[in-house]
């Protein structure tokens, strides 16, 4: 029989969450130290229990060194997506349209410098197709929905014309049985008097 599988939400009872908490950090460690050594990386962990106590696992002899790393490199991918979105931003601030930016790419493309396009070029590019073809789907999806509507708003119209038109024709059938029920009682005989029972029977 398989092992049944955890729910993950937060345990309820202190006991049974402490004790999971000792056997999960143990995991993790575990899991990091054989990280680190059958790929070859450096691993750092830093756990802090609900008590404010500090666990931490280095596959190197400073868990500070990797910390200093993290950081170094946050901050330049910090540098580098600012410069992407800052520089040269006005050059392509007003190609918004898709006709614009297809337009853009096209002259881009055919000019004789294109092999010297920078990597902000193209992600300005990449940024500016994303962008129209957010907006193309945005617009797609706002007259799709506006298309629904109206249908239903058609068929609404539709099904009261409809209950209209039933409504006529069953007070016209109305009508018409109710004259053949008069033009039937005026055709109907009229009773005959005792003479003209006698000069009938007579006259057989």
């Amino acid at each position: 029989m398989g092992r049944k599988k955890v729910e993950i939400k937060r345990i309820e009872d202190r006991s049974s969450r402490h004790a999971t908490f000792s056997k999960r950090r143990n995991g993790l460690m575990k899991k990091a130290k054989q990280l680190s050594i059958l790929c070859d990386v450096d691993v750092a962990v830093i756990v802090f229990s609900s008590r404010g106590r500090l666990f931490e696992f280095s596959s190197t002899n400073s868990l500070t060194g990797i910390t200093q790393r993290y950081h170094r490199n946050v901050k330049a991918e910090d540098k580098v997506s600012a410069e992407v979105n800052d520089t040269e931003e006005s050059k392509y601030a007003s190609f918004m349209t898709m006709e614009e930016v297809l337009q853009t790419v096209e002259k881009q493309l055919e000019e004789p410098d294109v092999d010297d396009l920078s990597i902000t070029d193209l992600v300005h590019l990449e940024n500016q197709f994303e962008t129209a073809l957010t907006q193309t789907r945005f617009r797609k999806t706002h007259l799709l929905i506006e298309s629904i509507k109206n249908l239903h708003d058609k068929e609404k119209l539709l099904i009261e014309e409809n209950k209209v038109l039933d409504d006529e024709i069953g007070s016209i059938k109305k009508k018409e049985a109710n004259e053949m029920a008069v033009d039937l009682n005026n055709i109907a005989p009229t009773p005959m008097d005792c003479g003209q029972q006698r000069e009938t029977l007579y006259f057989l």
